[in-house]
């Protein structure tokens, strides 16, 4: 059985990630796809918020890891943005994380780099 799934595509954030010093110093645009596993069943019958994730602070949480302290890898951003939201919402069974930077500073032609990570909790 396929498991229930809420996903935020494409949250637009600001940044200074990256290697190169020009990206920490001028920062740059990244996108962020977040797929939360977690039972929808219940919060489908009875339209309570509280029976699923609030899908702004879904948002408010991933803001404070991309908006935040610098780090070189998109890989390192994207499995703290994974943990970051298995530690901020307890009904997330597993979350899929997707880290875009729709402009890497490269020499080569390429319409962006993506990191993919897939994480679930452990009990």
């Amino acid at each position: 059985m396929t498991p229930d799934t809420l996903t935020l595509s494409r949250m637009h954030f600001f940044g200074r990630h990256g290697v190169l010093p020009e990206e920490t110093a001028r920062g740059q645009d990244f996108e962020v796809t977040v797929q939360l596993e977690l039972p929808l069943a219940e919060a489908g019958r009875t339209d309570d918020l509280t029976r699923t994730v609030d899908y702004r602070a879904v948002h408010a949480t991933v803001r404070t890891v991309m908006e935040g302290p610098p780090c070189k890898l998109a890989e390192t951003l994207a499995e703290a943005v994974a943990a970051e939201l298995l530690r901020a919402f307890p009904l997330v069974r597993a979350v899929e994380v997707e880290v875009i930077k729709p402009k890497p500073p490269v020499d080569f032609i390429c319409a962006g780099l993506a990191v993919r990570v897939r994480r679930t909790r452990t009990t």
